[in-house]
């Protein structure tokens, strides 16, 4: 059976052919015998085959209807004909043989499926995916259709439910499920500090305007809450199409200026799925939570699941931190601390400046200022703060035990002991997961953006995405737990870490990041002696060049690679991504290296490329000026190009915010 209908195409063959014996009889007329015998002959031929292969069909869809009988249970022909439900047979080539009288009426009133391949019907599916499936939906004109398809011997039988009606019921309860939001005006304190009364009126009230034309175009409504808020209710259909255009709103508020030509941002968290209104607003909350903790100007939407999506986070965080919640978690962390047996403090894997130094200068505060036994975990085969470790032990004679490794802090560890973990959020980060497991009271003490798998139900979650490193945030708290806790070394080390951070005080740096780096400058800290820990060895410092020689510039964008692994590669790559920062039309730098059978991608940037959203996509995380991957089961060069479909993906969504 060929795609075209047999019963349609025979009776034009069959006129072919009488024509052919009509220029024969023309031939014998005018006395060409050869020409007649031979058209005589195409005639007769051509006759024959229609007729043969007419046969053949019927005798094909006979075969066919008859096995179809078979697996309905009829008895009759008229059975199947009459049956209810549209009934279309299928042959051995996937081609509509046959239909009942309600498929005519049903499926196909105006048009003709019989010959054609069963294709055009269920595509994009296939016969194997019908067989397989307990039904499968499609569409036909503007009926929806659940099909189920049963083998037969010669083909296969589909039926046909039409269930228009609750597939329509059910669209539309879906799309009408109502969804919460909240907003929250993030930058209102700042572009109020610099505005007199009345231009602070104004950018609130054109912002509140914004936020509720938006709730309007949603078939929704706004209502403002209490400092800052907004409640926002609309449905899941509307959504849908926010989520689709990337929340315009956000590019709308940013249209707002303020003073010296800031623009004004919010952030937003929805609730999709939820199974109540109250579970709703619990979600939005949580919801906005993220938002602001991964630095504000962004939508997170949480979904059934846990899952987030996130939308904006394009623009640079502005510096927002209340030094009287900084004294109260002081307060609330000394607390804990007392109701402890021991306290350990543990930074991420692949500790650095800023997470031991951090550590060290918690633990100079509790154990001079609170007088609790305290311990720095660190995985010293893994650590890239090496010389930092060692200008702390190499005190004199009387320092104290301040390091152990994660087996240690493990044996030692009891449901008492008090677990401080800094410069991480992530459960997947931290230097020992195990050490997290067995300790049930947990602190957190971290700056970079909040992340989805974040460490739940700790006694403290000090989170401030705005701070330039934890070393910073540390420092803050020491001045509240012990001002004269720390002694030179010590603060040395909390310098260290917030210079690594803020890149010699280049990045991210506010006006509390020097107000904590001169503190520690009362302390003794001595600038030189931090510099010294930033030094290379010769082979280091070649290598470095070597990765920086070999970068290419694609989408304002420097991405470099190391071909193979050698020492210290971790720092090294991480140093050359900071190298590539001073190259000018360089936005954000990247370097792939491979190092414990993964590929790893270091990256940097200036602050005007979100380098977090990059890394996010690829499966990794950080904060939006310095941010890591890494990648399991593919070589550098295929890193290469995920790293830039990633580049560009990020790029085209960031291109409206700029345009605004």
């Amino acid at each position: 059976m060929k795609k075209k209908r047999v019963w349609a195409a025979s009776p034009a063959f069959y006129l072919l052919a009488a024509l052919t014996f009509v220029m024969a009889g023309i031939s014998w007329y005018q006395g060409n015998h050869v020409l007649f015998y031979v058209e005589a002959a195409a005639a007769i031929l051509s006759v024959g085959a229609v007729f043969l292969s007419t046969e053949h069909f019927k005798a094909y869809v006979a075969s066919a209807v008859k096995s179809a009988k078979s697996v309905l249970g009829a008895e009759e022909y008229d059975n199947l004909r009459d049956f209810t439900m549209p009934v279309a047979v299928i042959g051995e080539a996937e081609d509509i043989l046959w239909v009942n009288d309600a498929f005519l009426s049903s499926v196909s009133p105006s048009r003709e499926f019989r010959g054609e391949s069963v294709m055009r019907l269920i595509y994009p599916k296939t016969m194997q995916q019908l067989y397989e499936a307990g039904g499968t939906d499609i569409t036909v004109d503007d009926r929806q259709f659940t099909v189920f398809a049963a083998k037969t011997e010669s083909g296969a039988i589909l039926y046909f439910v039409d269930d228009t009606y609750y597939k329509e019921i059910n669209r539309e309860f879906e799309e009408t499920r109502p969804v919460v939001a909240l907003a929250y005006f993030d930058n209102r304190e700042e572009l109020a500090r610099d505005s007199s009364g009345m231009e602070d009126a104004r950018i609130a009230s054109e912002v509140e305007s914004c936020v509720n034309a938006w709730a309007v175009s949603m078939g929704g409504f706004c209502k403002r809450l209490s400092g800052g808020r907004y409640l926002i209710l609309t449905d899941e259909g509307h959504l849908r199409q926010a989520m689709e255009k990337r929340f315009e709103v956000l590019d709308a508020v940013r249209r707002v200026k303020g003073g010296e030509n800031r623009s004004a941002t919010i952030s937003m968290g929805v609730a999709r799925g939820a199974a109540s209104l109250q579970e709703a607003e619990q979600w939005a909350r949580a919801a906005l939570d993220m938002a602001l903790g991964r630095g504000g100007d962004q939508v997170a939407v949480k979904q059934k699941g846990g899952a987030y999506s996130f939308f904006g986070g394009l623009s640079k965080g502005v510096e927002k931190r209340d030094k009287v919640r900084t004294r109260v978690i002081a307060a609330t962390l000394a607390d804990h601390a007392r109701n402890s047996d021991c306290v350990f403090l543990m930074g991420h894997k692949f500790s650095d400046l800023d997470a031991v130094g951090s550590a060290v200068g918690l633990w100079s505060a509790m154990t001079k200022a609170l007088g609790m036994p305290a311990y720095v975990v660190v995985n010293r085969q893994q650590t890239l703060a090496g010389p930092l470790i060692e200008n702390i032990e190499n005190q004199g004679p009387d320092t104290p035990h301040v390091f152990i490794t994660p087996a240690e802090a493990g044996t030692m560890a009891t449901p008492k002991s008090l677990l401080i973990v800094v410069d991480t959020h992530s459960q997947d980060f931290v230097e020992s997961p195990e050490l997290l497991d067995v300790c049930q009271r947990v602190v957190v003490i971290d700056h970079h953006r909040m992340m989805v798998r974040h460490i739940e139900n700790a006694l403290v979650f000090y989170h401030e995405p705005y701070a330039s490193s934890a070393s910073e945030m540390v420092a803050e708290l020491v001045q509240y737990l012990g001002e004269n806790c720390l002694n030179r070394r010590e603060a040395e080390a909390l310098l260290s870490g917030i210079t690594l951070d803020t890149k010699n005080f280049v990045l991210k740096t506010g006006v509390r990041t020097f107000e904590a780096a001169a503190y520690l400058r009362r302390r003794g800290a001595d600038t030189v002696e931090v510099k010294r820990m930033f030094s290379d060895s010769i082979e280091a410092y070649k290598r470095k060049y070597e990765i920086v020689s070999n970068a290419e510039i694609s989408d304002s964008c420097a991405i470099a690679s190391a071909r193979e692994e050698f020492p210290d590669i971790r720092v090294t790559a991480a140093q050359a991504a900071d190298e590539l920062l001073s190259i000018q039309g360089v936005k954000a730098s990247f370097v792939i290296f491979p190092s414990n059978g993964q590929i790893n991608v270091s990256a940097r940037s200036l602050g005007e490329v979100n380098v977090q959203l990059i890394m996010e996509a690829l499966g990794g995380g950080g904060h939006l000026t310095m941010a890591a991957t890494q990648l399991t089961g593919v070589g550098i060069e295929e890193s290469r190009r995920l790293l830039k479909g990633a580049i560009r993906n990020v790029m085209e969504r960031a291109l409206p915010s700029r345009d605004s």
